[in-house]
């Protein structure tokens, strides 16, 4: 992979310098048992006594005595200011998925920025675990066994359209666009099944299904999953 760092077969845990508790990173590294720190996120690795294999990030927030107790050769800094620490690290792992872990807090525009990497970079499955949720772009299709009730929002970050079974307010034969029609607020009745034509449905699901939904991710085929944006929105060759 171009500008790997870390490259696994299965899962990783991403830490963040964001709000995280010691009981999230225990139960990401429980399902993703491999450890990366994003910049600051270093802090809360090393006081879950998770060993990171990396830190990855331009090194802003990570503190002297924080980078003195992580080994040299552990330490990727990226020094350029146009992505964030998030997207430095997510672009740099070879996974079949990434739970992130502190990407989520008070700063609204951070959270924002989480989701622009999420819709930019579709061929990197990513779940990201908040307080109560999570929050991830939708595969082409999913089955969840949801409860009755049970939020499930679909925020569209770009146009797309998609199918679904199980929903409160079915999604067939809408035309989602941040600009025009979103699907938040949406519930469950049941079991849900949702297809989609592009990867830009994020899902806001309960975080009970968080070990649900990183067996379905982790265990995807290639042809279940999204291409790089590159590929999918690559015209066609001229002759």
């Amino acid at each position: 992979m171009k500008n790997g760092i870390v490259h696994r077969l299965e899962p990783v845990t991403l830490i963040g310098g964001g709000d995280g508790t010691l009981a999230d990173v225990a139960e990401a590294l429980a399902l993703a048992p491999t450890c990366v720190a994003a910049d600051g996120g270093a802090r809360l690795a090393l006081s879950a006594e998770a060993d990171p294999v990396a830190v990855i990030g331009d090194f802003d927030s990570l503190d002297p005595d924080t980078r003195s107790r992580i080994p040299a050769d552990r330490q990727f800094p990226i020094a350029e200011q146009d992505s964030t620490d998030f997207e430095k690290a997510l672009s740099r792992i070879d996974a079949p998925l990434v739970l992130a872990v502190g990407f989520t807090g008070a700063r609204i525009d951070h959270q924002l920025g989480v989701l622009h990497v999420l819709v930019r970079y579709p061929d990197r499955p990513c779940i990201v675990i908040g307080p109560q949720e999570i929050l991830l772009v939708s595969p082409p299709e999913i089955e969840l066994p949801c409860l009755p009730e049970e939020t499930v929002s679909i925020f569209p970050m770009g146009r797309v359209s998609g199918a679904s079974r199980g929903l409160r307010w079915p999604v067939d034969g809408l035309v989602f666009d941040p600009m025009t029609q979103i699907g938040t607020l949406n519930a469950a009745e049941g079991p849900v099944w949702m297809r989609w034509d592009a990867p830009a449905a994020v899902l806001v699901l309960p975080r009970r299904l968080l070990g649900y939904v990183t067996q379905v991710l982790a265990s995807a085929p290639s042809s279940a999953r999204w291409p790089a944006r590159a590929e999918l929105y690559r015209g066609p060759q001229q002759s």
